[in-house]
């Protein structure tokens, strides 16, 4: 029988407590706004709420779900990133594997182009004035459109499609497929985990961003999920309206608890679809480092 030695025993020992501090640490933060969401206003507002309610109380998130407008804020995150993640896909996975094409012309002259903007991005004043020019000011296009192809994700992609096996490729061709059809019933079937990997990454981003929709969005039926957050906790308690809201809803004016459950509110869609797809990440990250 074999018996694990008393250093490497410690050393697991040790290496386990320190992970188990370092995820703790990672979500107290959650915890806290948790803590404060659900705790009194007096409680809040006094910060003398750290990892437990105080004054236990749910009336914040009956003001949270009662505004419209977090509702409407959230279906225009949804649909964003949907949509935005379906086209990144598409124009993802079409351009990677012309890309691995050996008889598509100037392939090589397209994929150092491609490196050189994953090298050097495009400044920001040039890229609104991009999308002004498009005429998507002001609509949700504008914050799907332009992060709808990147760099990284076409060379993840096309560093996969490199490993598909030619013989599969030519013995679909034998049979009478053109090359959209070896893309659709060939390598796209095989190509499950470097997409769900490119959905994941894309999803998150999306979800997470704020800046496009500051830039290029004005009317506020429009906002998204983040930018709505963004103003709440940035703002003061009357430019952000949640005085108004604290007493209508009976909280004795605590914007504090709003803002807190306004967070979670934001961040709990993506956290619980994140664990379902953990793995891919591990695997993107695997892939980014394969060269060719």
């Amino acid at each position: 029988m074999n018996i694990m030695p008393r250093s490497e025993r410690a050393f697991q020992w040790v290496n386990g407590v320190f992970f188990t501090v370092l995820c703790f640490t990672m979500i107290a933060p959650m915890i806290h706004l948790a803590a404060v969401s659900l705790s009194s206003p007096v409680y809040a507002n006094s910060k003398m709420v750290v990892l437990w309610p105080k004054g236990f109380q749910l009336n914040v998130y009956e003001a949270l779900f009662g505004m419209k407008d977090m509702w409407r804020a959230m279906g225009v995150s949804v649909y964003i990133t949907l949509m935005g993640t379906l086209l990144c896909l598409i124009f993802t996975s079409t351009l990677a594997y012309a890309l691995t094409r050996p008889m598509m012309p100037g392939r090589k002259l397209i994929t150092r182009l491609i490196l050189f903007t994953f090298i050097f991005p495009v400044p920001l004043i040039p890229s609104y004035l991009v999308v002004k020019s498009l005429g998507m000011i002001n609509t949700l296009w504008a914050l799907i459109i332009p992060g709808a192809l990147g760099a990284y994700n076409v060379f993840i992609m096309k560093t996969f499609f490199q490993g598909i096996s030619n013989e599969l490729v030519e013995a679909m061709k034998i049979d009478g497929s053109g090359e959209f059809g070896v893309y659709a019933r060939l390598v796209l079937p095989l190509s499950a985990p470097v997409l769900a990997t490119i959905a994941l990454f894309h999803s998150v981003g999306t979800w997470n961003a704020y800046f496009g929709a500051l830039i290029y969005i004005r009317s506020k039926d429009l906002f998204p999920l983040q930018l709505k957050l963004k103003n709440m906790v940035a703002s003061s308690a009357t430019d952000s309206g949640l005085d108004s809201i604290a007493v209508d809803s009976g909280i004795f004016s605590s914007p504090e608890t709003i803002k807190a459950a306004a967070i979670l509110f934001t961040t709990l869609p993506i956290l619980i679809v994140y664990p379902f797809l953990q793995k891919y990440f591990v695997k993107g990250a695997m892939l980014g480092s394969l060269k060719e």
